[in-house]
């Protein structure tokens, strides 16, 4: 095949569990152009990769270009031998057969069997209902069937000069070498907020890491979510806890300080995964999802759920009175921490860890 279009996740989580598959099959068409067709805010989850040709922007909400029949026309100026369709949704697959694409591979889910070309089919229990699989295996079933190798598990991402640029500020600007380990702590979630930890926990959490183990602390932040790094950094009472923001916030950023930290502690979120592919250890915090689904079967990754009846329920926000993370306390989370750490310490004399 001399050309493929890769229709990737919604989610910046589900791009990073993808990247097994696109590596194998870049690795099994080597000579094959690659296009990623995406959503514009995970552009850059996968910028700096050696693997991608060229990228398609698509959104039914962007400008014209980006809408189905805009992405259609795109992909008809240069028809692929084949999609794979990473994306479950109708309109995708309605996409790959406007834009002429000979194969069109992906799961057989929400009525769009028949623009499939090549069908898969995810587990189900006896009643028909979808099982809680790690969705890595969906994706790397994509791979296995336009003829890729085995993708195995191992998450990889990339960072760009500027990303690096902008992390050496970051350090710089807090001093962040003069400390033996940096741990980030992650608040936010883009799926909703019933996955949020308390922020009084995540506060104190930072005193326990900065106080008795002498690590920096730095709090991520989206752009929807810079008064909660501020309001964790500002109750942790520790001058040794510190937030991006006041800083420009991008996804390169996030990957990079995520890339030379000692270890992640995060909600349920998108960087939880940038911490596997830069193989760094990551503690998550889980409340209202099925650890079932996103398991990556990453050595250096903790869970923690404390279980209710309740759950896992999968909903966006709490009903009643968001148990799952309000007794998920700090003082469940710190031995984590520290387990890890003292298991998979950073090299000492680097600093920084080498990228994946």
């Amino acid at each position: 095949m001399r050309r493929i279009a890769l229709f990737l996740p919604n989610w910046v989580g589900d791009v990073v569990m993808a990247t097994p598959a696109v590596r194998a099959v870049h690795e099994a068409f080597p000579a094959a152009e690659l296009v990623a067709v995406c959503k514009p805010y995970v552009t850059d989850v996968l910028a700096g990769s050696p693997w991608l040709r060229d990228v398609v922007l698509c959104d039914k909400r962007g400008p014209k270009p980006q809408r189905t029949l805009g992405v259609a026309r795109a992909l008809r100026e240069n028809p692929p031998d084949a999609a794979i369709l990473f994306s479950n949704s109708f309109r995708t697959a309605l996409i790959a057969r406007l834009g002429r694409c000979k194969r069109v591979v992906g799961f057989a889910r929400y009525g769009r069997s028949l623009l499939l070309t090549d069908r898969l089919h995810c587990a189900k229990d006896r009643s028909g209902r979808y099982l809680p699989t790690p969705i890595i295996n969906d994706y790397n079933r994509l791979a296995l069937a336009v003829g890729a190798r085995d993708p195995g598990h191992r998450m990889e991402l990339f960072t760009t000069p500027a990303d690096e640029a902008a992390a050496d500020a970051v350090w710089d600007r807090f001093d962040l070498k003069r400390y033996p380990r940096v741990v980030i702590l992650n608040p936010g979630a883009a799926f909703g907020a019933a996955k949020h930890w308390p922020t009084a926990h995540f506060a104190h959490l930072a005193r326990l890491v900065t106080t008795r183990l002498g690590c920096g602390v730095l709090v991520l932040c989206g752009p929807a979510e810079r008064d909660l790094a501020r309001q964790v950094v500002a109750e942790s009472g520790t001058p040794h806890a510190v937030s991006l923001a006041d800083n420009p916030l991008s996804l390169g950023l996030t990957k990079a300080v995520v890339r030379r930290s000692s270890l992640l502690v995060t909600t349920d979120s998108g960087p939880r995964h940038f911490a596997a592919a830069f193989d760094r250890p990551v503690v998550t915090l889980f409340g209202p999802t099925h650890i079932e689904w996103t398991e990556t079967y990453y050595p250096k990754a903790l869970h923690l759920q404390k279980k209710f009846p309740c759950g896992p329920c999968q909903q966006r926000v709490c009903p009643i009175d968001h148990r799952c993370m309000r007794d998920l306390t700090p003082a469940d989370v710190f031995p984590a921490v520290e387990a890890l750490l003292t298991r998979f310490p950073l090299r000492a004399e680097s600093g920084v860890p080498d990228a994946a």
